[in-house]
């Protein structure tokens, strides 16, 4: 796992340049530690990792071979920080800038009288392919989704309220596994699902209306994401026509995915299915994002998503339609970018569920 951190020290153009790394899910990353409120900096020759008592147990556990430093009053992060980067006489700090508060920044300035340059985008880039341990993660929190769905299938019925379909959600992800939730479930039915990220409320199921769930399991650090719309207790013509556009949309992104090619292209495969069905204007959010260890995280499968998809990288199949004051169907799948094209990763059925 420590593999990854070799990435971020690729980054440091000389043995006077370190990273420091802030934002919990980079941490994660070079580390494979999930403490939390803690800082690590990398230098050309190794790592350290600066926590408090609350969490020096388990950071010296997780990181035996890294130089894991307790901070306390006497003792602050900036100083034990200041005191690393002297001794390796490091010139150069690089930050995340965008996870760091102007504060922040000021105080990194003043307290090390160093030259601050960002990094942010080429740490977050290190993070795009996935390293086949990732996509092991990645693969069990999906399928944790894909248990946790079709256990709920089997208990949603007209009368309950959105909020009790999410907490029943909530609780199938957990009984099957998941660490946690990989982002606030999305469950919107009837005219609410119109709204693409809408919040779950105590309006309740009626037969007719069209029920959308967007939620994901998280596991050993790793996200999943999965949308279905189903019916309860049947489906207009108007319904179904609307929901084989979005399936048939989905299918040609998923078509249109390969390594070298940018995520614009595969949203405008997709887009063009939508626009050609006369729905163009209710398509309104891109086709789909990458995810990891963060729910959204490069590359983008949408209109701006001008890079080639590499190979390895995780990326979200999730096309719509939303009707206002009517209804909204998405259907989300996780794919696999691949050389030759992408592995489809969701095993959840996607025909129309009628409950």
């Amino acid at each position: 796992m420590y593999a990854n951190l070799n990435k971020f020290q690729a980054l440091l153009e000389n043995k006077q340049q370190a990273i420091l790394l802030s934002s919990d899910y980079n941490r994660l990353y070079g580390t494979g530690s999930s403490v939390e409120e803690s800082l690590a900096v990398v230098c050309h020759d190794g790592l350290t990792f600066f926590t408090d008592s609350r969490y020096i147990e388990a950071a010296r556990r997780d990181m035996p071979d890294f130089d894991v430093r307790m901070t306390d009053q006497n003792h602050t992060a900036l100083s034990l920080l200041k005191e690393v980067l002297e001794a390796r006489q490091i010139r150069q700090l690089g930050i995340e800038e965008k996870v760091m508060t102007v504060a922040e920044y000021r105080r990194l300035e003043q307290g090390l009288g160093i030259e601050l340059f960002f990094i942010q985008d080429k740490l977050d880039a290190c993070r795009e392919a996935k390293e086949d341990w990732e996509l092991e993660r990645m693969l069990q929190a999906q399928q944790i989704t894909d248990a946790a769905f079709a256990d709920l299938c089997g208990k949603i019925r007209a009368g309950m309220t959105e909020k009790e379909v999410e907490m029943l959600l909530i609780t199938a992800l957990y009984r099957h596994g998941a660490d946690g939730m990989a982002f606030a479930p999305i469950v919107v039915s009837g005219p609410n699902s119109s709204m693409p990220h809408g919040v779950a409320g105590q309006r309740k199921l009626r037969a007719g209306d069209f029920l959308t769930m967007d939620f994901g399991a998280r596991y050993r650090g790793y996200c999943a994401d999965m949308t279905r719309t189903v019916a309860i207790g049947y489906a207009t013509d108007r319904m179904r026509q609307v929901y084989d556009t979005v399936l048939q949309a989905q299918a040609a992104g998923i078509a249109a995915t390969r390594a070298g090619i940018p995520g614009c292209q595969v949203d405008a495969a997709a887009r063009k299915v939508i626009a050609e069905a006369g729905y163009g204007a209710y398509f309104s959010h891109g086709y789909g994002h990458g995810l990891g260890i963060r729910i959204h995280e490069g590359p983008n499968c949408n209109p701006s998503g001008k890079k080639p998809l590499p190979v390895g990288a995780v990326c979200s199949a999730e096309p719509g339609i939303y009707l206002p004051g009517e209804f909204g169907v998405r259907i989300e799948d996780v794919v696999i970018v691949q050389a030759d094209g992408c592995r489809d990763i969701t095993r959840s059925p996607k025909e129309l569920i009628i409950l």
